[in-house]
């Protein structure tokens, strides 16, 4: 697989995120991170907020990108030249979602495939949403997510209780 987008809020970017980034780097010629913006969700840290977390997070991988999106995901795909959007599953739930989603995408556009990549049962607990949600409640979330987005996570809650 030449190039494929790995589309996703990253609100915060969470250990499970990161096992999909490293084995679907390690399967393309070049990974797109595709953030997206999501007007139905009230993000914890803005669009560019997150893209700079995953490329400090992405750093040792050569052939990943970052990049902000809006829109229809296969759009974007088709316009970064992708022949695959990479999803990870981590239950049932997801699974039924995705498929959807990748059966919509294949209608508007069957040249770019969908790829699911099943979570490390290690992370398979972990969202970001709830990782949001513990850290609003000041509990530990080092095993959650990468150190800098933790501090960046921490750093954020503080603002917020100061206030």
């Amino acid at each position: 697989m030449k190039r494929a987008v790995y589309p996703g809020s990253f609100d915060p970017v969470t250990l499970g995120h990161y096992d999909i980034i490293k084995r679907a780097s390690a399967m393309t010629d070049e990974l797109i991170l595709g953030v997206g913006t999501n007007k139905a969700k009230n993000p914890l840290f803005s669009v560019d907020e997150r893209v700079n977390m995953l490329q400090v997070v992405c750093k040792e991988f050569a052939n990943v990108t970052v990049k902000p999106f809006s829109g229809l995901l296969v759009d974007f795909a088709l316009s970064q030249g992708a022949d695959a959007i990479i999803r990870g599953l981590r239950v049932m739930t997801d699974f039924e979602f995705e498929l959807m989603n990748a059966q919509t995408n294949r209608v508007l556009n069957s040249s770019v495939e969908t790829i699911f990549l099943i979570t490390d049962p290690a992370y398979s607990y972990i969202s970001s949403t709830g990782v949001r949600e513990l850290g609003a409640f000041g509990a530990d979330i080092k095993n959650f997510v990468p150190e800098s987005v933790y501090d960046c996570i921490k750093a954020r809650f503080d603002e917020i209780h100061d206030k």
